[in-house]
């Protein structure tokens, strides 16, 4: 499915805007082997927009971080694909880049997802049609084609910088949320909640201190663990943590959902303006430069 990204410190990606991260902790016992093969379908891939695209921009629930994954996918193809017109324009080679993958959201974990399909597999990111750049003459003198690596660069920049204009319709008001939802930590329903997942991790025979400590371990599986075993390992945990997150996830969402019509309503202005040009924008892009927005569905 693509290249594994680690599970844990909850890393949660937002484009340039905001990222929630909370430190690792290590916890001192690996858990008990598997009790049974994962044997599941790989995840599909939907196109369906949500009815209101502010769901895809502000997420308040797990399943509604597929929406916000696929929205971060195509920002990131719009930048490889607008780079890689470029240097085909200038008859140059840009530099091999890891295949983009769907990057979970931890602090909005998608329980019924990650029973289904373990810590960190997803579905494939669908790759472009490849666009044609020169590849073989060099002759200009770098080390790329004739335009040099100064050329690859400018192209760089130049992905990066549409990516940007894009992004630009709704990163400032998705920080302020991902902001907005940071005092949810330290809520005392969500601590109490938060304090019975070690026992029910360790009723599955995983022993660590707290969320963050099966984090650490479920990296230091996905590092060390034979690939033939690696799919069975990381479905039993996936099985454990949707188990013991879900008294933790019935206290967060409906908080979370309170939260965000409070922050439609403070930010109406915003909303409107977010309303009317999100999906036009993802449209134009998708047709610009042949990428298609999709999102990770079960």
């Amino acid at each position: 499915m693509g290249e594994r990204v680690p599970v844990g410190c909850r890393v949660v990606v937002v484009a340039v805007t905001a990222v929630f991260a909370a430190a690792c902790s290590a916890g001192p016992a690996p858990p008990a082997a598997p009790s049974r093969a994962a044997r599941v379908a790989p995840a599909r891939l939907s196109d369906t927009l949500p009815d209101d695209p502010v769901r895809m921009v502000l997420p308040a629930t797990g399943a509604e971080t597929r929406w916000t994954q696929g929205l971060d996918v195509l920002v990131r193809q719009e930048a490889r694909a607008v780079a890689a017109s470029c240097a085909r324009d200038h008859r140059t080679v840009l530099p091999a880049r890891a295949p983009l993958t769907f990057i979970r959201y931890y602090e909005l974990p998608d329980l019924d997802f990650v029973a289904r399909h373990g810590m960190s597999e997803s579905a494939p990111v669908p790759v472009p049609a490849p666009v044609p750049a020169t590849t073989g003459t060099n002759t200009g003198g770098g080390n790329g084609g004739s335009g040099g690596p100064a050329a690859a660069r400018r192209c760089l920049a130049a992905g990066t910088a549409a990516a940007t204009a894009l992004r630009d319709g709704y990163a400032a008001l998705q920080g302020r949320w991902f902001d907005a939802l940071v005092p949810l930590r330290r809520d005392p329903a969500v601590l109490r909640a938060l304090r019975t997942v070690p026992g029910c991790l360790a009723g599955h025979g995983i022993r660590v201190r707290d969320e963050n400590g099966f984090f650490a371990l479920a990296d230091s599986r996905a590092q060390t663990t034979a690939p033939d075993r690696l799919p069975a390992v990381e479905h039993a945990l996936g099985d454990a943590y949707a188990d013991c997150m879900r008294p933790v996830e019935a206290v967060r969402e409906p908080a979370r959902l309170r939260l965000r019509a409070r922050f439609v309503a403070e930010h109406a202005a915003a909303i409107r303006g977010l309303r009317a040009a999100l999906v036009p924008s993802l449209r134009r892009a998708e047709r610009e430069h042949g990428l298609r927005l999709v999102f990770p569905a079960p």
